[in-house]
């Protein structure tokens, strides 16, 4: 009977106080869909919902809860019923063309995405697969609904199609597994699930930005570089205003750009109904000092510093709960964090997807993104632009060439520049002339732009008369913080 079909079980505790399969199908589908709906594709997430499970109404599904070793999510593990190619068989089946974009999610809500053909586990191999029977699943659960047209316009070009629709799959797929995490975690540990909670909204955040703002502009010295700050912070606050899409920041070092953009974003997140900020920095040293200004200017409690060098303290579980799916108004985090988890496959990394749509996402030193991952970067920043709600900020002190041309094609198209002139803000700042010391004796200090090269250097220098002192993070990663 279907009232006696369960999804998850509680050790010691008698069927009665189980979660009843149907409840958590239909609020995974309804979280699922609220999610979605961010880039219109509510409903296609919401039978990605209803169906994902559908393969624990068989017998030896129930079985297995009712064993000795009774709870688990998991089926990769030998011997352990395969409970999710009966939803993704059904979808291909019963949603038209848009079955197989929800098979994909389906399939791998466990073990992650799969390929579509190959010689090893692939979406091809578990839509032919013989399964157990799932057939006592109610019919109103399992009501042929068709999804024949995407959310989206697709590109009239077939390989920037099989691009969106491969991100569209993985949009999916996030929505799927995060709102199935968070159902099971609020049956399982309700406790912990509370814990997620109490985040201040994005309104709260600019208003205590702009007190500190004022503050700072209070009490600055009168100079020609703080009215220029002043100046720039007026300008990102005006271009707020402007509708969600791609922009540019190009200030100078020492222009406050650090929280003159932060500034931007919240306005711009405020007035487009957008959830979050997302700053996106190419070091680990760089994101640590970031973090603490916004900090510092926010509160302790706003931000999410989610790196490979960071470990949020053992008492702050909200952090360590907020990493997994971004669930936070401020994230700062990496470019590999970042653009890693745009094209990953595995539920731990795919599950945080969603979280980026209507977002406003800070991409800081843009000019670093590495030349040999430029295109399918620049490729996950316009398709979030275009399709998904999020507005994009290329942020530097030296705008590279991101923007489309005849020798560039595949750049990125109406980027609006925030500074209506970067040229004379540039030249402004200049406050350092450079010189060449090699024809002097005594000391200098040679900078290379990576360790490979100053090794060269170094090696090239030891044969003559100097000592050498070689100052690097490498070292130690408190030397980083002692250096700034």
């Amino acid at each position: 009977m279907p009232g006696d079909r369960f999804a998850h079980s509680l050790s010691g505790r008698p069927p009665s106080d189980w979660q009843p399969l149907e409840d958590h199908l239909l609020n995974v589908a309804a979280q699922a869909k609220t999610f979605a709906d961010d880039f219109g594709a509510g409903e296609w997430a919401y039978l990605a919902g209803l169906w994902h499970d559908l393969g624990k109404y068989s017998n030896e599904f129930q079985e297995m809860l009712r064993s000795a070793d009774p709870e688990t999510s998991s089926e990769t593990k030998p011997g352990r019923p395969d409970h999710s190619s009966a939803g993704a068989q059904h979808s291909v089946v019963n949603s038209g063309r848009g079955g197989k974009i929800l098979a994909y999610a389906i399939a791998g809500h466990h073990a992650g995405l799969l390929d579509g053909k190959g010689e090893d586990a692939s979406l091809e191999k578990r839509l032919k697969k013989p399964l157990p029977d799932w057939s006592s699943a109610p019919a109103s659960l399992r009501k042929c609904r068709v999804l024949n047209n995407l959310p989206f316009t697709p590109d009239q070009n077939a390989s920037r199609f099989g691009f969106q629709a491969s991100f569209f799959i993985r949009m999916i797929f996030s929505c799927l597994v995060d709102a199935d995490f968070l159902d099971t975690e609020r049956f399982l540990d309700p406790a912990r699930a509370k814990v997620r909670e109490g985040y201040p909204s994005l309104s709260e955040l600019e208003a205590r930005l702009s007190h500190v703002l004022e503050r700072k502009i209070m009490d600055a010295v009168p100079t020609i570089v703080n009215d220029r700050r002043t100046e720039i912070l007026r300008q990102c606050r005006e271009a707020a205003t402007w509708e969600q899409g791609l922009f540019s920041l190009t200030v100078p070092t020492g222009g406050g750009k650090t929280l003159s953009s932060l500034a931007f974003a919240l306005s711009h997140a405020r007035r487009n109904g957008m959830k979050r900020v997302i700053y996106v920095i190419p070091y680990t040293s760089i994101i640590e000092q970031t973090a603490s200004v916004f900090r510092e200017a926010l509160g302790d409690d706003t931000v999410l510093e989610h790196h490979s060098n960071f470990e949020p303290p053992e008492d702050d579980q909200r952090a360590r709960l907020a990493a997994e799916n971004w669930d936070a108004p401020i994230i700062v985090t990496t470019n590999v964090q970042f653009f890693e988890s745009l094209f990953a496959s595995k539920t731990s990394r795919c599950r945080r997807l969603h979280n980026i749509t209507r977002s406003v996402v800070i991409l800081d030193e843009a000019q670093m993104l590495p030349v040999h991952l430029l295109r399918p970067c620049l490729e996950s920043i316009r398709e979030l632009a275009r399709n998904y709600g999020t507005s994009v900020v290329l942020c530097t002190a030296t705008q590279p060439a991101l923007t489309s041309s005849d020798s560039f094609r595949e750049g990125l198209d109406n980027v609006r520049e925030i500074i209506p002139d970067p040229v004379g803000l540039y030249n402004a700042f200049l406050r350092v002339a450079v010189e060449s010391l090699y024809k002097k004796p005594g000391c200098a200090a040679d900078i290379t732009a990576s360790r490979k090269k100053a090794c060269e250097f170094v090696g090239y220098r030891l044969t003559q008369d100097v000592v050498w002192l070689r100052c690097s993070r490498v070292n130690c990663a408190a030397l980083g913080k002692d250096m700034r």
